[in-house]
């Protein structure tokens, strides 16, 4: 729980991990592949303020005491949700599992939700693994990341056959949110496995679905918008909006936050600190002191309200996960509803 000026938000951080970068995790043959990928992570946290920095040691296999310490003691945060990236190919025990994150949960209970993944690459023997996790941990949502290797495979598409499978399976075993990460590029994937066109097909498809893009497909943010206003199951994760481009890009970041309220709302943006890139505290304190500036080339933006940075911050993703907030952190009637899908729907001819 954060509090100022005398207003309340429930934090929900939809967006962190709990990984294993260490080289003793890295895959034999595999070892420069291993190293990139959490050099590239450690790259993207200098865009935070410099004295969260962590040195690359550290950032390779944090403590569960670093987690618990920065993230709910020092970090606001009342539930945090785990997205899981296995990324096997070059971590032995993969880089952040479903499993891995779910035994820290088990330790804390109530401050975790875990969600699990799949993979459509691994055909009929992934439905089992997929079905195993959603019983064990009571998923309600997977983290997807289709510039995933796997197996010579540098890559697939949600709009594929084997993907819309899965899809349907997750959806039979109770998954409602699928989070995809489509975003800035990590070496040494590929950029155009992350491009959203394919959310654009099976958001369509799977309208019982909510579709929550993290970092908004940065930086394709007016391919996002565009097919996100037009889907009323698109969500806008901000991930990396927040945490690479408050601090660092402040202009920038009052841009692509102008685009997203203008186009998909405050009402359909999850907060996501990406822990352990950035820390939640300096995000959550600084989004709530943050105002569209006073620029004329900004002045067509909307300006977000302090019921808007609620929504924001929590009471959306609580939404999507059934996750109940005390009254005192609720907004008032005329804010409208966290999460409420727009009301666009099929006009036929009378």
């Amino acid at each position: 729980m954060y509090e100022k000026d005398g207003e309340k938000y429930f934090i929900v951080d939809s967006h962190m991990h709990y990984w294993n970068a260490a080289p003793s995790n890295w895959v034999k043959g595999a070892e420069q592949y291993a190293k990139g990928w959490i050099e590239c992570f450690h790259a993207y946290q200098g865009l935070g303020p410099a004295e969260t920095h962590w040195p690359i040691e550290k950032f390779m296999a944090y403590t569960e005491d670093d987690l618990m310490k920065d993230v709910f003691e020092d970090g606001y945060v009342d539930v945090a949700i785990f997205q899981p990236t296995y990324l096997k190919e070059w971590y032995a025990e993969g880089f952040n599992t479903t499993e891995r994150n779910a035994a820290l949960g088990e330790k804390h209970p109530g401050m975790f939700i875990a969600n699990t993944r799949f993979d459509p690459r691994d055909g009929d023997n992934g439905f089992d693994e997929l079905r195993r996790n959603v019983e064990r941990y009571g998923s309600k949502g997977v983290k997807l990341y289709t510039a995933e290797w796997n197996n010579g495979s540098r890559g697939y598409k949600l709009s594929d056959p084997a993907a819309y499978r899965y899809l349907e399976k997750a959806q039979e075993l109770g998954i409602k949110n699928i989070h995809v990460h489509k975003g800035p590029t990590i070496w040494p994937l590929d950029k155009d496995s992350f491009d959203v066109s394919d959310i654009d097909h099976c958001a369509t498809d799977f309208p019982e679905l909510n579709f929550i893009v993290e970092h908004v497909g940065l930086p394709r943010i007016e391919d996002f918008c565009f097919m996100a206003t037009q889907e009323p199951n698109v969500y806008a994760g901000l991930s990396v909006v927040i945490g690479g481009l408050m601090h660092a890009r402040p202009k920038f970041f009052a841009k692509v936050m102008g685009e997203l309220l203008f186009w998909v709302g405050e009402d359909k943006m999850t907060f996501g600190s990406d822990y352990g890139i950035w820390e939640p505290k300096w995000q959550v304190e600084g989004f709530v002191d943050w105002q569209m500036p006073d620029d004329d080339e900004l002045s067509d933006y909307q300006k977000l309200t302090t019921a808007g940075k609620k929504k924001i911050l929590g009471l959306n993703a609580a939404k999507l996960y059934d996750i109940k907030v005390p009254a005192e952190f609720l907004v008032p009637a005329q804010a409208g509803t966290p999460a409420a899908q727009d009301s666009s729907q099929l006009v036929t001819e009378q």
